[in-house]
């Protein structure tokens, strides 16, 4: 295909751009394969990088494109379907759960919004558990799970336990509370350092945010915040819900 020019469309070049780029992707290149450098793309299409970097960033954020450390921008495989709702309503850690403990940490600060969320005060004490789940091999999201120490009493992870264990100890003392249920939301985010590296994205790559609060005894008992990769995530909610978020 021979060099595009776009100085008379009428909508956002950027967005025409997009459109352009992905027939592109659909005819001229597989999944996998690394796109030219800006420069060239740039100059194919007759359009500034300025207005080349919106486009791929726009195609990143609809899952047809990844950038990867040390390799580039490649065309990303077709998006994994992720369930989040299990068919019954549990909590984190319960048979079935699909995310792995990594470690768990005693913390007094935690994030003004899920301090708000968890009710709790100013240098309470909260358990941070840190989980991750990987789908056919591939890591898709990252957990930070905050329970209120006052929600479990009686669970103290011993130093001496490895790290997952104990994350497992904190999620096992979840288990023997009455869940009365739970509350969930979903937003467009930007991956944090410490997510990105966890996730294999770069920082500030885009990522859906599903924050999760469970309640017990009629207070809420802990709070998830699940961190998923927006390129190559379709979140579905229930049983058999069809509900796909950003479907590409």
């Amino acid at each position: 295909m021979g060099t595009t020019q776009l100085e008379t469309v009428p909508e956002p070049k950027y967005w025409h751009l997009r459109t352009v780029l992905s027939e592109a992707l659909d005819s001229e290149f597989a999944v996998g394969e690394i796109l030219p450098n800006e420069r060239d793309l740039a100059a194919r299409f007759g359009v500034a990088r300025a207005t080349l970097r919106q486009a791929l960033e726009q195609l990143e954020l609809e899952g047809r494109l990844q950038r990867r450390r040390g390799v580039g921008t490649t065309v990303a495989p077709p998006r994994v379907g992720v369930a989040v709702d299990p068919v019954r309503r549990t909590w984190p850690g319960a048979a079935g759960d699909d995310w792995q403990p990594v470690d768990a940490v005693q913390s007094d600060t935690v994030p003004a919004a899920v301090a708000g969320l968890l009710a709790t005060v100013p240098g309470e004490t909260v358990h941070v558990v840190r989980r991750s789940r990987v789908t056919d091999g591939r890591p898709v999201a990252a957990e930070l799970l905050y329970v209120p120490a006052a929600a479990v009493p009686d669970c103290a992870p011993a130093a001496s336990l490895s790290d997952p264990a104990r994350a497992g100890a904190v999620l096992h003392a979840l288990q023997a509370l009455e869940l009365d249920g739970q509350d969930r939301t979903v937003e467009l985010g930007s991956a944090r350092a410490e997510d990105a590296r966890q996730l294999d994205r770069l920082p500030g790559a885009p990522v859906l945010v599903v924050t999760t609060r469970y309640v017990s005894g009629g207070r809420p008992a802990a709070v998830a915040v699940s961190t998923y990769r927006a390129d190559t995530c379709r979140l579905t909610f229930g049983e058999s819900e069809a509900v796909a978020l950003l479907a590409g």
